[in-house]
């Protein structure tokens, strides 16, 4: 009994000493438990503001009354109505080095922001105030600095699905030519005869060019090399012959999508001839009733980038036989946000070619476009840049599934290259304004 007696006058004493502890207690109000973040706020309302530019062209017409009673509208709009605030535009000059702020137009809807108040800052530009990006030219330093882009007329192409060659060549100018010297477009096979025989079209630098095949797994021939002995073995000796033309002239040769070198075109020559599929004015690379003959083209083009005396005709199987899943590699993803070009990271590659080529034409990569992949004990490189170890000659190949994507093909010359781009900076009085908010709490709690 007495132990009962002795729980409940416990019970009884810290009952009392909790309801004497809450009526003396100060506990804080709902504003310092939770605060506003005003700061946040100022910022957050001064971006919406400018959504539209609208407050940097009200900043910038500070006797513009109208303006600004639209913006002081505006801005009461977006704020909550317990709070006051002033907002202030200020000229940015440059001085003995350091900026200095001058106050040219202040709103406010309150005398006084009270004890609590914080504040945002926003840097507007003058509309007459251009950014321009340089692009260093590849080639400025040293040697070569041509980019050919095919464009050949009289040439059809094979797995650029949804494309011509033409559309994907004016794409590549407009995307390329800002970082080349020079940019030639190779209007047809008689033009890149020319080029392939040492003889210039505008007077461009020959040597150590970049030439990009725009036609896919087909590659244009001049009407004079559609003859022997570029016609042996069903054109893959041309084929062979452009290998050693690009080691003579220490040119990178872009293939874009596919198979290099699976085809031949010339729609003049080959008028009656098509390449099983319909597509006139080309030829499988390979001897004829030979179905595999069209591994031959990249395996003589090889031949003649390692400077083989003797050309032997090879369709050894470079190529997987499934497609599979690739991503762009690190290197070329960190230049994606260099250069602002941003293709899709995975793509479908059925094209990639053997990394066994290394050793077999005495190759090195210069660079990974995709990580390789390695499929049954066998490694494969979906898009890569290969140099020759004498630094004569390259290949850029971009195995992948039909419809091209040329922005892959200018983030692979680009990552390779790593022209520098040089930014433009602006310090002449009047092109920038800081607009300062100041946000305090009133009422409630």
């Amino acid at each position: 009994m007495m132990r009962t007696i002795e729980i409940f006058l416990v019970i009884i004493i810290i009952t009392g000493a909790f309801i004497v502890s809450s009526f003396f207690a100060v506990l804080p109000s709902p504003r310092q438990v939770s605060p506003l973040n005003l700061r946040r706020l100022a910022l957050t309302t001064l971006q919406t503001l400018d959504v539209d530019y609208d407050l940097s062209e009200t900043v910038f017409n500070e006797s513009d009354n109208l303006a600004w009673g639209q913006l002081q509208i505006a801005l009461s709009a977006c704020l909550p109505p317990n709070i006051v605030y002033n907002l202030t535009a200020y000229e940015v000059s440059s001085g003995s080095g350091t900026e200095l702020y001058h106050p040219i137009k202040s709103i406010s809807n309150a005398e006084s922001l009270g004890v609590a108040s914080d504040a945002g800052s926003y840097l507007v530009a003058s509309s007459n105030v251009t950014f321009n990006v340089i692009p260093e030219k590849i080639g400025e330093h040293g040697g070569g600095g041509t980019l050919y882009v095919l464009n050949c007329s009289d040439a059809n192409g094979w797995w650029i699905t949804g494309y011509t060659a033409q559309s994907l060549a004016e794409d590549l100018y407009g995307m390329l030519s800002p970082y080349f010297q020079t940019t030639v477009m190779v209007q047809n096979t008689t033009q890149l005869g020319q080029i392939l025989n040492n003889t210039s079209l505008q007077n461009e630098t020959l040597q150590n060019a970049v030439v990009i095949n725009t036609f896919g797994e087909a590659v244009p021939i001049p009407t004079e090399y559609c003859k022997s002995p570029y016609s042996t073995d069903g054109y893959a000796y041309y084929c062979y012959f452009l290998g050693q033309q690009v080691r003579r002239y220490n040119w990178t040769w872009t293939s874009i999508v596919g198979y290099p070198f699976y085809y031949i075109s010339n729609t003049g020559n080959f008028t009656n001839d098509q390449n099983t599929y319909g597509i006139y004015g080309m030829n499988r690379v390979g001897r004829s009733g030979d179905w595999d003959g069209g591994q031959s083209g990249i395996n003589a083009f090889l031949q003649g980038l390692d400077n083989r005396s003797q050309y032997t005709y090879d369709k050894t199987k470079l190529t997987p036989d499934t497609g599979f899943i690739v991503t762009l590699s690190r290197q070329v993803l960190e230049c994606c946000n260099y250069y602002g070009i941003y293709p899709s990271p995975y793509q479908t590659s059925t094209r990639a070619l053997k990394d066994s080529i290394l050793g077999d034409y005495h190759l090195t990569i210069g660079l990974k476009i995709f990580d390789n992949v390695t499929v049954s004990g066998t490694t494969y490189n979906p898009g890569a840049l290969y140099n020759h170890i004498s630094k004569s000659g390259s290949l850029l190949a971009l195995g992948l599934t039909r419809t091209p994507d040329i922005r892959l093909t200018a983030i692979g010359l680009l990552s390779y290259y790593k022209p520098r781009l040089y930014k433009s900076e602006y310090f002449a009085a009047g092109t920038s304004r800081l607009v300062v908010l100041q946000l305090g709490q009133v009422g409630g709690v």
